[in-house]
């Protein structure tokens, strides 16, 4: 039986969940909270400015197209500076950008061309922040309890998602997208302050190497040597395009027009986001063997919501269909994740991000500025229906690769050991590893 005394001094959180991962976890569910929000803010700011469904996607586009140009960069700089210091950076820069961006909403009519700059300054952020941010988690935590570690820190970051969407597009409808911005802001303020605090002191510098260039070969290489990588970048370069110009043109407006406006597309999003939650929570529990098949199995349904738009169907089946979309996503997402620490030596994980990240966002501004014209001369049911059709043959397609099929869970992951060099800013090991 165990004492009182030893009760009251076990731990409050897993082995695994050390303070580097406690700190992540908590900065990405503020962050999540204030920029799921300003998705929809930022789409209604365009509308109630006169703007129509091409505005939209170019402001869209905007904030999109920096991210595509600096991402490499990016993923060099992390392998390269401390990681926290990057992801502080990166967050000081979305601040400034969206207090800007809240300014001139709350205080007179933007002009597109403003809000597409200020979009695209937090697009730069952006492209600096996700591969240090994929990186500094990654690094947190050991190989037999990744699995959990990144079900949990998504399911955390997810169930903000879904607070910040469908509360954004309540303050939205209320008080307006400017304070809606404004809100994101803090945010951005309060996650920085929290990444600051990550400790990495203790980890030397990194050895050494060649420069930018060099880096972004090595990384290339790595990504470029492993089929399953690339070819799901390759699928999803095509289905986050077509998703994004459905979410942020498309959907605002089939909001507009059928379902109420901003409150309704909020709480729908939000659905989405209950969905990823509970994707997450089973797979807290759900370890599938081989681990890709069953994630890529999983993005099907994602063509789901596509359809729903161009129907359209009732506020209620939307919500259903978005929730099972979140939900069976997310199995994908977990397993992704498990996949890439699983297989990615540790100093090599910002930039292989970066490629990953790079690649699935590669088309996005094309397709979100496209989204208008495409309207216009498709009609957007025609439109929507396209977007749906083209995630169900990409992610058919993806199928067909061997190692996709076919990669297993390790209990080791097989890029730790022997003498890879420790990044600049991995995390003590927990639990052996390394």
């Amino acid at each position: 039986m165990t004492s009182p005394t030893a009760s009251s001094r076990s731990p409050r959180r897993p082995a695994w969940a050390g303070r580097n991962y406690s700190l992540l976890t908590a900065a990405a569910v503020v962050t999540g909270l204030g920029s799921h929000g300003a998705l929809v803010a930022s789409a209604f700011a365009v509308i109630e400015t006169g703007g129509d469904g091409g505005d939209v996607g170019l402001v869209a586009a905007a904030r999109t197209l920096p991210l595509v140009l600096f991402l490499l960069i990016g993923g060099a700089v992390a392998d390269r500076l401390p990681r926290h210091r990057v992801m502080v950076a990166a967050n000081a820069l979305n601040c400034l950008s969206q207090a800007a961006f809240a300014a001139l909403v709350l205080t007179g009519e933007p002009r597109l061309w403003h809000m597409m700059l200020l979009a695209a300054l937090g697009g730069t952020g952006q492209a600096f922040f996700g591969p240090a941010a994929e990186g500094m988690l990654m690094s947190s935590v050991e190989g037999e309890h990744a699995g959990r570690a990144f079900a949990v820190f998504r399911m955390a970051m997810q169930g903000a998602v879904l607070g910040g969407a469908a509360l954004g597009g309540a303050m939205v409808a209320v008080i307006g997208p400017g304070w809606v911005l404004a809100a994101d802001a803090a945010a951005f303020a309060l996650a920085g302050a929290l990444r600051a605090f990550l400790d990495v002191g203790h980890i030397p510098p990194r050895a050494p190497g060649g420069g930018l260039i060099s880096d972004l070969r090595d990384g290339w290489q790595e990504f470029a040597g492993r089929p399953w990588l690339w070819g799901v970048v390759v699928q999803f370069s095509i289905a986050n395009a077509v998703v994004a110009a459905a979410d942020a043109v498309y959907g605002p407006l089939v909001a507009r027009d059928h379902l109420g406006g901003a409150a309704p597309w909020g709480l729908a999003l939000g659905a989405f986001g209950a969905g990823t939650v509970a994707g997450a929570l089973l797979m807290t529990r759900w370890k599938p063997r081989r681990l890709l098949l069953a994630g890529t199995l999983c993005v099907f349904p994602l063509a789901l919501p596509s359809a729903a738009l161009a129907v359209p169907v009732p506020i209620g089946v939307l919500f259903g269909v978005m929730f099972v979309a979140g939900a069976t996503v997310e199995v994908f997402g977990v397993s992704w994740m498990t996949a890439l620490h699983q297989e990615i030596p540790e100093h090599k994980l910002s930039r292989v991000s970066a490629y990953d990240w790079f690649g699935s966002v590669a088309l996005v501004p094309l397709a979100t500025a496209a989204a208008g014209p495409a309207e216009a001369a498709f009609g957007r049911t025609a439109a929507l229906w396209g977007c749906s059709g083209l995630v169900v043959l990409v992610t058919a397609a993806v199928l067909c690769v061997p190692d996709v099929r076919n990669l297993r869970r390790r209990t080791t992951p097989v890029a730790r050991g022997g003498t890879e060099r420790a990044s600049a800013d991995a995390e003590r090991p927990v639990g052996g590893l390394g």
